[in-house]
């Protein structure tokens, strides 16, 4: 049996409830197992092939087609009909998923799987138009997640067409936007995908679902879990950096004490290295993993107690407390301390998306965040959809639509809809949890709660750190990959 047996009983009685809830007594603790992980280069091997696909799904009248990027791995498919691990690609080159989703890796072996991973339209390489993919709204407007989930389809449907897959069940994984991909997929096209994994998959953070402030809630728990004083002087420091830069001078002191590689030179400068600061906060929860990593930016272990070791002092104020808050952010941007200077222009480098993911969150990704500096340690800044809605104007000449996703694919009416074989994985230490679905939408559309993981852990590889929540979580994910495909192969 793939899941100790205690483990399952306490799921099998969770089933019952409104969330399969990952807590564990302490007396668990002894019987903890770790997956082998395989080696790195066979965990990561792959081809890239593409596969050509239409610019526009929906009309007969555009012809245009382009090629769409995939990874490719079938060292492991011994038998015809072998299952296909599919991942639903997101918001960025498709090999940093695919080398940042190492559980898919570790049990493709076991199933005898065949792993694919799909690059999202108009990220990495899969540019419609080329070049030109950015250049007007009429070359940009395709990129849209109904787009992104039609040429999953017809790419899977590809892969099924040759010789040994054309009985092959299709397990979709993601995690993030791509964990909400593989959702729709599998609430959109249930003939297509028998099940998905969705990890930290933020469906309900949209506009009237979810309060606004609820995602800067969370983040600032996870830095007051690791210093009270921390986000104390985080919310301090706001007022304190429009104090200081409030004169030249000012400008000229943060920009050399901090090695900014872009001086300040003027307010809205200001406004940009505080826009940079909020990203930095926010990307410091998502991947508050127990061990280094390097997906979002090259990052120790547990880095907000690291970022907090440098605020613990509650009475810093005025220039000492820009001081300290610059070795503290210095965790984020130069942690392997080759950076020369600090650049604000981007927090995610090592995803890189551009102004890609932006163009999205202005068409039909608008997800609605507010903070009021009191519950939360952020600058106050109210939601306001007309000025929201202006801005994305003024920079794509478009229109935000913020109940196309809900209008697409269900919201808060999910519960009655006949949501199945989906997990919902969310860990409390991600601010994304805020739009996870947390309650059981059917008997096997699961709501899994990971009391000490941040965004999609339970995707990660295997890691002598890992929560013990965490690696149950992932034993409860295969068990229920073997059951969506014991149940496909039974109606064939």
């Amino acid at each position: 049996m793939d899941l100790p047996l205690r483990a399952l009983l306490l799921i099998v009685i969770a089933l019952g409830q409104p969330t399969v809830q990952l807590m564990f007594r302490h007396e668990f603790a002894e019987s903890r197992h770790y997956d082998a992980p395989l080696t790195r280069s066979a965990r990561y091997r792959y081809e890239t092939r593409t596969f050509d696909v239409r610019v526009d799904h929906f009309s007969f009248a555009v012809q245009d087609t382009f090629k769409l990027r995939y990874l490719v791995n079938d060292t492991w498919r011994t038998t015809d009909n072998a299952p296909i691990f599919f991942y639903t690609g997101n918001e960025g080159r498709i090999e940093t998923f695919a080398e940042n989703t190492g559980f898919l890796w570790e049990i493709a072996p076991q199933f005898g799987a065949l792993v694919v991973f799909a690059e999202h339209r108009y990220y990495g390489e899969s540019l419609p138009y080329g070049n030109k993919s950015f250049s007007d709204p009429q070359h940009l407007g395709y990129l849209t997640s109904q787009q992104a989930l039609a040429d999953y389809v017809e790419l899977i449907a590809y892969l099924k067409s040759k010789p040994g897959y054309k009985r092959s069940p299709v397990i979709a994984f993601g995690g993030s936007y791509g964990g909400m991909l593989s959702a729709w997929m599998r609430m959109k096209y249930p003939h297509v995908v028998q099940g998905a994994i969705a990890a930290s998959a933020p469906i309900l953070q949209f506009t009237g679902i979810v309060e606004c402030e609820a995602f800067a809630r969370i983040t600032t728990s996870d830095f007051r879990a690791s210093n009270s004083a921390c986000p104390q002087l985080i919310r301090k420091s706001w007022s304190t950096i429009t104090e200081v830069t409030s004169n030249d001078e000012g400008k000229k002191w943060l920009s050399d004490t901090w090695k900014l590689c872009d001086p300040l030179k003027t307010a809205e400068h200001v406004n940009v290295l505080k826009d940079f600061l909020q990203e930095i906060y926010i990307n410091l929860a998502m991947v508050n993993y127990p061990y280094g990593t390097d997906f979002l930016a090259p990052l120790p272990g547990n880095p907000i107690n690291m970022f907090c070791q440098h605020l613990k002092n509650p009475s810093l104020t005025g220039r000492p407390l820009l001081s300290a808050l610059y070795e503290a952010i210095n965790v984020y941007t130069n942690y392997t301390g080759t950076a020369s200077c600090t650049s604000t222009k981007n927090a995610q480098p090592s995803l890189d998306t551009g102004d890609l993911w932006d163009y999205q969150a202005c068409t039909e990704m608008v997800m609605p965040m507010c903070f009021d500096g009191v519950n939360d340690m952020f600058e106050p800044a109210q939601w306001s959809f007309k000025d929201y809605n202006s801005s994305c104007f003024q920079r794509y000449s478009v229109s935000s639509q913020p109940n196309l996703v809900c209008h697409q694919y269900g919201c808060a009416n999910l519960i009655y809809s006949n949501v199945t074989n989906i997990n919902f994985s969310n860990g409390l230490l991600d601010p994304w949890t805020s739009g996870g679905v947390l309650r059981n939408l059917s008997s096997s559309a699961i709501a899994i709660i990971i009391p000490d993981a941040a965004h999609h852990l339970d995707l990660r590889e295997s890691n002598s750190n890992d929560p013990y929540s965490v690696i149950v979580a992932r034993k409860f994910h295969r068990y229920s990959i073997r059951k969506w495909i014991k149940e496909y192969q039974s109606v064939l």
